[in-house]
């Protein structure tokens, strides 16, 4: 009885803890909040000007000393107190001034994270606000978000890319059996579209430029027919000054750039698969790929994960959300989960 009464004053919250953005689900409400992991801080007096979306629209202010930071890199937490700064501002935002208590918080974390990675998480979402902290692995919320079955006595595959690393699992009767974490996502994308533009053109260009340049023309795979795009940047190819610049570039050189970082996800997800027991493996067959995540929407990858494997390969359910969307299923049995084991890990099995 008590447990029912503390539930009115209390939100459960789950949060999908990007790279790139953070997501926020509340329970009765759903997703609430999506915003990108940005910290401004005034570089004069090291105090927080700005989180999420006004944050980012601060990366040009350097005339204000105004420095930007991303507290999460490759899917972990790399600046603690920063980090602790964006979630606490941003419990806030979603906590609503109703409830008394501190709210529970599952978070998703990478599915390689090491064991001073989720005390950093845990002391960050303490500090943030939380009364208590649960973690589940990435791909494994994702699973659930897509919509795959993951209790039941089957395999399901699926390959959640973000911002900062690519998720890939295969999960049956509720347990990653074998998987991997690659630190290769969207920024590493960028980061390839950057050096390709800089070698090719002589032009440099920020990573907005290339995410707007990837989500435009990218592609992973022949288009049926070419695009093309005019993007500025400043001439490297003098000496001297560097003056502003505009090229067209098209999205066969484009999906040149992506090779190397997209050829890395079809080895991991090979690697995986090899990994796999034969029953398993072989289940796989009919089951296919369930693809997830931001850089899961470039064009043509399914086709091409397709040719590379000889499973068929599919985006699934709301793949921008997946993982949060999972965050929210389990926190449907809030009272079961927060009564485990502070140290489990939910998702977490025997790999091969």
């Amino acid at each position: 009885m008590f447990e029912r009464i503390r539930d009115l004053w209390v939100n459960d919250i789950g949060i999908d803890l990007g790279t790139m953005n953070t997501l926020v689900w509340v329970a009765g409400q759903g997703v609430v909040l999506d915003e990108p992991s940005y910290v401004a801080i005034n570089a004069d007096t090291n105090k927080v000007r700005a989180v999420g979306a006004e944050a980012k629209r601060m990366m040009a202010m350097t005339a204000e000393r105004i420095q930007v930071i991303r507290p999460v890199r490759d899917g972990v937490i790399a600046n603690a107190e920063v980090s602790d700064e964006m979630l606490r501002s941003f419990i806030r935002k979603v906590s609503g001034r109703f409830k008394i208590m501190r709210p529970r918080v599952l978070i998703a974390v990478p599915s390689g994270i090491t064991e001073v990675g989720v005390r950093t998480v845990k002391e960050s979402a303490v500090s943030a606000g939380a009364r208590a902290v649960r973690l589940v692995e990435e791909p494994f919320a994702s699973a659930l978000g897509a919509g795959l079955p993951v209790e039941e006595p089957d395999s399901n595959m699926i390959v959640d890319i973000g911002g900062g690393t690519t998720e890939v699992a295969v999960i049956s009767l509720g347990c990653i059996v074998a998987g991997s974490s690659l630190p290769c996502g969207g920024d590493a994308m960028d980061s390839a579209i950057i050096a390709y533009v800089q070698k090719k053109h002589q032009l440099q260009i920020g990573p907005r430029t290339a995410e707007q340049i990837k989500i435009q023309i990218g592609s992973a795979y022949p288009l049926p027919e070419v695009l093309t795009m005019e993007i500025k940047g400043l001439d490297m190819s003098h000496t001297g000054d560097r003056l502003p610049r505009a090229v067209t570039v098209n999205s066969d050189e484009i999906r040149e750039a992506l090779a190397d970082p997209v050829a890395n996800i079809i080895r991991s997800i090979r690697k995986t698969i090899d990994a796999c027991p034969p029953e398993i493996a072989g289940r796989l067959v009919d089951n296919g790929i369930t693809m997830a995540g931001g850089g899961s929407l470039l064009r043509g990858l399914p086709k091409l994960l397709t040719e590379n494997t000889g499973l068929p390969a599919s985006l699934g359910k709301e793949p921008l959300r997946s993982v949060v969307n999972g965050t929210g299923i389990l926190l449907q049995n809030a009272r079961q989960l927060f009564n485990q084991p502070q140290n489990s890990l939910i998702g977490h099995g025997t790999r091969e």
